[in-house]
């Protein structure tokens, strides 16, 4: 049996399924000098090329966790001078799974399996993300309840979150959706402005102790958690 196109460009660790769909909509691959369509299959033996440059299968998975310092951007793009994989350095082809903003901290998760990127990013299967937040003023008594209740921003109301009380400015959030800046929004919306934002889990992952900067390799234990709930159905 072969494979379809878009899962065979994403496990080559080129981009995600949802990009390599983009590509082929915009006639970038081949598969035998023969233009693909979405649906393509590819058998053993044939040839794939993306925008002229073949590309295969990639067998060594690479999963990295990154405390993600200030001022680095969750891009691939190298024509930003802040981008992600500049600052990592590395070799291989990796892309970030998800994204952190520029001005925002913390745990940043990165890897060359396109596959189990577009998965966990994928609203509907409610995967966690848990921050801490610092606003500009006091919080008062009837924020925690607001935020969980849900917010109108960017049009719609966001889900129902977890938020705990940690300080006279400060909280911590659980999420299971990930719209632009939905924090910052969130709080704008209520009247405040996040002065610190960082992220300290993703899913199964913590950042514990790592400084920014820091990096590492996912444990197997890790790795295994990570592609069961990726592989969860919605």
């Amino acid at each position: 049996m072969g494979v379809r196109i878009n899962k065979y460009i994403a496990s080559s660790g080129y981009c995600s399924r949802r990009q390599a769909d983009e590509l082929v909509e915009a006639g970038k691959v081949t598969v035998d000098d023969k233009i693909a369509v979405n649906g393509t299959v590819v058998e053993d033996g044939s040839v794939v090329k993306v925008e002229g440059r073949i590309i295969t299968p990639e067998d060594n998975k690479i999963y990295i966790a990154l405390h993600k310092p200030l001022g680095i951007t969750c891009t691939t793009d190298r024509r930003d001078p802040t981008n992600i994989i500049d600052y990592l350095g590395m070799d291989e082809r990796i892309f970030p799974i998800g994204r952190l903003d520029k001005n925002s901290s913390g745990l940043i998760l990165l890897t060359n399996d396109g596959d189990i990127v577009n998965r966990l990013l994928r609203v509907e299967n409610g995967h966690e993300k848990e921050y801490v937040v610092r606003v500009d003023k006091k919080l008062q008594p009837d924020f925690k309840t607001r935020m969980e209740g849900g917010i109108e921003i960017l049009g719609q109301m966001t889900l129902p979150c977890t938020v705990t009380i940690i300080g006279t400015h400060t909280f911590n959030i659980i999420l299971k959706q990930g719209l632009n800046r939905q924090i910052r929004r969130m709080c704008e919306a209520l009247g405040y402005r996040v002065v610190k934002l960082r992220r300290i889990r993703f899913v199964n992952i913590t950042l514990g102790d790592m400084k920014p900067g820091d990096r590492r390799f996912l444990t197997k234990e890790e790795i295994k958690g990570l592609l069961e709930t990726a592989n969860k159905p919605d």
